[in-house]
């Protein structure tokens, strides 16, 4: 049984004051995001959904995947995305020595550096957002970071896209009966969450977008 909050409560936003759950806004505005890719196919499929609906969104790159797929990566910042930290190797934050953790978030983020210098690209509009994997950090590695200048960001809503006791439907209605303007709302562009999101993705741009919403990323 997961016991995954949909929706995260007051009280641990609260307690993690200092970490990005929301944004501000009157408008009626979402703020989607991705994580673990880039990933074949999926994030090239994601990016077309996103296109159809004129939707921005964050995507959560994982350093190694970077490496893997760096044209897929150009295809996320060529079509004006934003991109975040998710580590080099989708580590465990709890299991991880404050040292190693931070240099697994510098090795991804030098490897993000890297790929948007090769971009037709104003670097001047990104700012340095990682989300820990599993949203799972130490009191001292997040302190480390936020020192360091990144933002980290997590979520006002998790789809559950990756978990297989949750079903497609379960999934866009996650989403649809949770969100409100200046919601962060969680997907995956990865493998193994890809059955329940590529439901639900258009679901929700539909659904929203006849509401009068827009999607944009979250330095905007």
């Amino acid at each position: 049984m997961n016991l995954t909050p949909v929706k995260i409560p007051k009280v641990i936003k609260k307690l993690f004051s200092n970490f990005i759950w929301s944004i501000d806004t009157d408008e009626k505005t979402l703020y989607l995001t991705f994580d673990d890719g880039p990933t074949s196919e999926i994030t090239e499929w994601v990016l077309d959904c996103l296109k159809t609906y004129n939707a921005k969104a964050t995507f959560f790159c994982i350093g190694k995947n970077i490496k893997n797929h760096p044209n897929i990566f150009k295809l996320i910042i060529d079509d004006g995305h934003a991109i975040g930290n998710h580590t080099s190797n989708h580590i465990k934050g709890w299991k991880t020595s404050v040292k190693k953790y931070f240099e697994e978030v510098t090795e991804a983020q030098g490897t993000i550096d890297c790929q948007k210098l090769k971009s037709a690209i104003n670097k001047s509009q990104y700012r340095k957002l990682f989300r820990p994997p599993y949203g799972r950090i130490k009191p001292k590695q997040a302190k480390l970071l936020l020192v360091e200048g990144y933002q980290i960001v997590m979520w006002s809503v998790l789809s559950l896209d990756w978990d297989k006791n949750v079903s497609p439907i379960q999934c866009s209605d996650n989403v649809i009966n949770n969100s409100k303007p200046g919601s962060i709302i969680v997907f995956h562009d990865s493998k193994k969450a890809s059955k329940n999101m590529m439901y639900a993705l258009p679901k929700v741009l539909n659904y929203f977008s006849k509401k009068g919403y827009s999607f944009k990323r979250i330095p905007e």
